[in-house]
């Protein structure tokens, strides 16, 4: 029986894609002691305006990440206004990462780069 999932994205600097590749592709990195929560985004264009205003300025780069997840999984989340209705995002707990990441669906995909 196939699992319902949604689709997911993640705007990401060059030392977070470092740590998605050890991973191979397939999760993401514990947060550190300062990031308290890891938010995925409902949107492509939310995610490129982060990866492409923030990321860069922050890091030199941004990266646009793309993912399934099971929507049984985030069904125990309440999506999040972070500033308007294309501004939406998931809040996971960082030390709920592990549970997150065992309900990604396939890999994870870098689909936009901006240097």
């Amino acid at each position: 029986m196939n699992e319902q999932t949604t689709m997911l994205w993640r705007p990401v600097g060059p030392k977070e894609l470092e740590l998605i590749q050890q991973n191979e592709m397939r999760a993401f990195s514990p947060r550190l002691p300062d990031q308290p929560i890891f938010y995925p985004v409902l949107s492509e264009d939310y995610a490129v305006k982060i990866a492409r205003d923030w990321n860069v300025r922050a890091n030199g780069s941004g990266f646009v990440t793309r993912f399934k997840v099971r929507s049984s999984y985030l069904a125990g989340y309440k999506v999040q206004d972070a500033g308007g209705r294309a501004h939406l995002e998931y809040w996971i707990p960082a030390e709920e990462m592990d549970a997150f990441n065992a309900s990604i669906v396939g890999k994870i995909e870098v689909i936009r780069e901006f240097r």
